[in-house]
């Protein structure tokens, strides 16, 4: 009855655009120490809610009375980057996938409810669950040196979603294999050296970190390296070796959003950045982190152009945008001498 249970639903799954289904018995194995370790260490940084509810983020099986199993399913959000001046991480190029894909997940979980009966909780990345050593365990790939979940014959560039169900879908996926072997591709071309060994990640160097969940100052021995990168950092996504069988996404909520140049998004008050950035993901920025990212990006790639955009930001209100926009200036005359 399971593997009917798991094809109906497999067959569901691909109609809504997902082109990995997965399944995995609870309750498993989720490295709880290492985890533990690693928040311990502070190399969390500010995400303090990767440290709470962490009974249930390694102990999935408590998230539901008797929970049996959980789906495991991955969108394909890969497409070439535009040719802009900036850089924005190809998962943020066009629509926010949390809504949508929770709309899918529902629609999955009505069918189990209404034709296989149940408990379903469908989550996607709106919860404590620990998706990508799950996905590992279903079956779908296997966490890479950077930490990365990697999907043989298709790479790095997936979303992944989960369901907790009471439904006994006993015959679990193989768990994959690690395939990195020898590679440090992923390690090499951090241009923060954030991956400081394989399979250890200090969020608080990452570039995505620093641009999407870091809300203060950005360090200063970090805004070189940041580049171009407006907004996350796909480096260590973009040399993986296993991306070459990557194909580029069918999903239309992935259309690439089209942006003005930095200097005039700099202009932008909070009303206009909420309505031009409706339904991104770089919404949740919120402006003053949004102009603060600009800053960083002038300042290493900005020419005298943008030297009046960024002293109107210099005598803002906004005491840490302020001191990014006074970098700035400075780094780009420093370019001119």
């Amino acid at each position: 009855m399971s593997d009917f249970i798991k094809q109906r639903l497999r067959e569901e799954s691909l109609s809504l655009g997902f082109h990995t289904f997965g399944v995995t018995a609870v309750p498993l194995n989720l490295r709880r120490q290492y985890y533990l370790d690693w928040i311990q260490s502070g190399q969390n940084g500010t995400m303090e809610w990767m440290s709470r509810n962490n009974d249930r983020r390694l102990s999935p099986e408590s998230i539901i009375p008797e929970a049996k199993s959980i789906i495991v399913l991955a969108l394909n959000y890969y497409q070439p980057d535009p040719d802009r001046a900036f850089r924005v991480a190809k998962y943020a190029l066009g629509d926010d996938y949390h809504n949508f894909m929770l709309r899918r997940l529902k629609r999955l979980c009505r069918i189990m409810r209404e034709e296989f009966g149940g408990e379903q909780r469908p989550y996607v990345d709106t919860g404590p669950l620990l998706e990508k050593p799950i996905a590992e365990a279903a079956g779908v790939g296997w966490q890479g040196k950077s930490t990365i979940l990697i999907e043989p014959k298709r790479g790095t560039w997936s979303f992944l979603a989960n369901i907790v169900t009471t439904l006994p879908l006993v015959a679990a996926s193989e768990k994959s294999k690690d395939r990195c072997g020898s590679c440090t591709r992923c390690i090499d071309v951090c241009p923060t050296q954030a991956i400081t060994a394989p399979y250890q990640l200090d969020a608080r160097k990452c570039i995505s970190y620093l641009t999407i969940e870091h809300d203060g100052s950005i360090p200063l021995e970090y805004r070189d390296a940041i580049g171009n990168r407006l907004y996350g950092c796909d480096e260590c996504l973009d040399v993986c070796p296993w991306n070459k069988w990557a194909t580029q996404t069918t999903e239309p909520k992935f259309t690439i959003r089209e942006l003005p140049e930095l200097r005039e998004m700099l202009s932008w008050d909070d009303v206009l950045f909420k309505v031009r950035m409706q339904g991104s993901p770089m919404r949740r920025l919120k402006l003053h982190r949004f102009k603060r990212n600009i800053c960083v990006v002038l300042g290493n790639v900005g020419t005298s152009n943008d030297i009046n955009a960024l002293e109107e930001i210099a005598l803002g209100k906004d005491a840490m945008v302020a001191e990014h926009a006074e970098w700035a200036i400075r780094k780009i005359k420093s370019r001119q001498v």
